[in-house]
């Protein structure tokens, strides 16, 4: 499929219908006034009937003005594009990226409308309809997966050669400073997020209690690695580009990526309240449509170069776009010895990537449930549906002509030998070791 965005230069607006199909209201008054006749009156619509003309307006996006909120993150890249390529406005809205300082300042524009769509973690729009984890009660939704892959967990560089993949590795540091008093501290960027999940599944998998064993913190993504610099934690988890830049700057190496945990994972969404997208549904849906065009852009390899020159920039992630690279284009340099070639690197479009699966909120669920956060079974099934929102997906993509994949309810593996089926959450959350589930 080429690509839409080869139809304008980069940055332009759409190209407009001729002038002669945009009639001034006194023309056409006069015509019809001076009684011209259905010709003239056919003449003055520019060839386009009364339903047309009704139709294109009823097609049009509820509200034209969105201000899109970000954090400074590669997978922010598919927002970015779709603003800085002209491809919102292609679609009749009038986009503005605002970054955010942290998810939860994201979280609170998003509530109180200051931005209209945000960049956000898959497990955000779940804890603030389900007011989770000191979330306000806010219903959201999820129409659109941005990305999957492209996170990873960072450790110190005082652990290289000592601790690799496997986090069992790791335990005989965690008790040492446990018996001390001292408990290690780890940093995530939100603590229903999915960072925040990713490093839980990864010291759970190590026989490690996230709550117990260890102290977890967070940090916004830019910051983590001026706090690993200064000595605030020893690892984190968090998106690109910071754990390649913590590697560049020689402070820390790449125990796993999160692709290694979970193979094609997802990761960001886009999304809107709830209120938002059942007052402007059409809105919502040309979102979507932009958003499209820009990750199908973003999956071509050839314009990656482009991506990060267009992303490092100070307004949006603020990093050399040299070390943004390297990872988008799958070389993948631990920093510890390992160097391989990624067959998983972050992605925007291929393989399905933006069905907004009711399978991965069940999963966001079933670990909320196996770390205490909510108390009893929730409503999985309800919820799923009800956040992620696959039928304004698949409208928004049957107007445009664009086959997806379909809903997926397959089993997903994980790197520690453990099975996700989205028929039954509820087994999974009861199935480890390392769990804190309430009754």
């Amino acid at each position: 499929m080429t690509s839409p965005l080869h139809q304008t230069s980069a940055g332009s607006p759409p190209t407009r219908p001729p002038e002669s199909a945009a009639v001034p209201r006194r023309t056409f008054l006069r015509q019809a006034a001076a009684g011209a006749g259905a010709a003239a009156v056919w003449s003055a619509l520019g060839g386009r009937t009364w339903a047309a003309t009704a139709a294109q307006a009823s097609e049009a996006p509820e509200v034209s003005e969105l201000n899109f909120g970000i954090i400074a993150l590669t997978d922010c890249s598919p927002i970015v594009i779709a603003h800085e390529k002209g491809l919102f406005r292609k679609y009749g809205i009038n986009s503005k990226v605002t970054k955010g300082a942290n998810w939860a300042a994201i979280r609170d524009n998003l509530s109180s409308g200051s931005i209209q769509a945000t960049h956000m973690l898959l497990g955000m729009p779940l804890a603030s309809t389900m007011g989770l984890a000191g979330s306000p009660k806010k219903p959201m939704v999820a129409p659109w997966l941005l990305n999957r892959n492209g996170q990873a967990i960072t450790l110190k560089a005082d652990w290289k050669g000592k601790v690799g993949a496997d986090p069992k590795a790791l335990k005989p540091f965690v008790d040492s400073a446990k018996k001390l008093g001292e408990p290690l501290t780890f940093a995530m960027t939100f603590p229903p997020g999915t960072h925040a999940m990713w490093m839980r599944y990864y010291l759970g998998a190590g026989g490690i209690d996230p709550d117990r064993d260890v102290t977890l913190i967070t940090i916004p993504p830019p910051q983590m690695v001026a706090n690993m610099k200064i000595g605030k934690m020893d690892g984190f988890c968090v998106g690109e580009p910071w754990n390649a830049r913590a590697i560049v700057d020689r402070i820390g190496f790449t125990s796993v990526t999160t692709q290694d945990i979970w193979p094609d994972h997802p990761e960001k969404v886009c999304a809107f309240t709830e209120e938002f997208a059942l007052r402007n549904p059409r809105t919502v849906k040309a979102v979507l449509k932009a958003l499209h065009e820009a990750s199908v852009w973003l999956d071509d390899m050839n314009n990656r170069a482009e991506q990060c020159a267009i992303v490092a920039k100070p307004t949006y992630i603020n990093c050399d776009q040299k070390v943004i690279l390297g990872r988008l284009l799958g070389d993948l340099d631990y920093g510890d010895g390992r160097q391989v070639k990624d067959r998983l690197p972050m992605h925007f479009s291929q393989r399905n990537c933006n069905y907004p699966q009711p399978k991965f909120a069940k999963w966001f669920m079933s670990q909320y449930r196996r770390w205490g956060m909510v108390a009893g079974k929730p409503d999985y099934d309800g919820l799923a549906q009800r956040v992620m929102r696959p039928d304004l997906y698949e409208e928004a993509m049957k107007e445009i002509g664009y086959a997806h994949g379909g809903r997926d309810d397959a089993p997903v593996q994980f790197f520690d030998g453990a099975t996700f089926d989205p028929r039954d959450p509820e087994a999974h959350a009861h199935g480890f070791a390392v769990k804190a589930i309430k009754a």
